[in-house]
């Protein structure tokens, strides 16, 4: 194997409270794939999805007492059209999400919004005419022309 490998297996989002935040995800539909004392697993598609309370979140990184923050990244979902994004969106929004920004037409040519989760982790729901894609939803940028 060559290193660096270009790949994502596995995003921990560091939560408050691990029930709120399991309930906010399966309110979504996500079903969990694996749960132990303190962390919950969701498979997705080639990646897995995990949320750890974030004071054992901390102590795991070698941090204890660490100040865990979010909002410095966005976690994205792509669709395949503006009404699934709205759709998406007003699940989230019934699952407890706080809204930033309904869905909306965007510079770049395509359609997007954007909620945080119960603990402020920053998704975006999008439709990208550029980047379609695949049918198992996975996402693979286009080859430049």
């Amino acid at each position: 194997m060559t290193y660096p490998v270009q790949r994502v297996t596995l995003i921990t989002l560091g939560v408050d409270d691990l029930a709120l935040a399991r309930d906010f995800y399966e309110a979504l539909g996500w079903v969990a794939a694996h749960a132990q004392e303190g962390v919950v697993f969701y498979q997705m598609n080639g990646t897995v999805l995990g949320l750890f309370g974030r004071d054992d979140l901390a102590m795991d990184q070698g941090r204890p007492g660490a100040a865990l923050g979010t909002g410095a990244m966005t976690l994205a979902q792509n669709f395949d059209t503006e009404a699934d994004v709205d759709a998406a969106y007003a699940a989230a929004l019934a699952a407890g999400a706080k809204p930033l920004k309904a869905p909306e037409k965007v510079f770049w040519g395509g359609y997007s919004g954007y909620f945080a989760d119960p603990d402020g982790h920053i998704w975006e729901l999008a439709m990208n005419p550029f980047w379609p894609l695949s049918e198992d939803g996975s996402l693979t940028l286009p080859t430049p022309a």
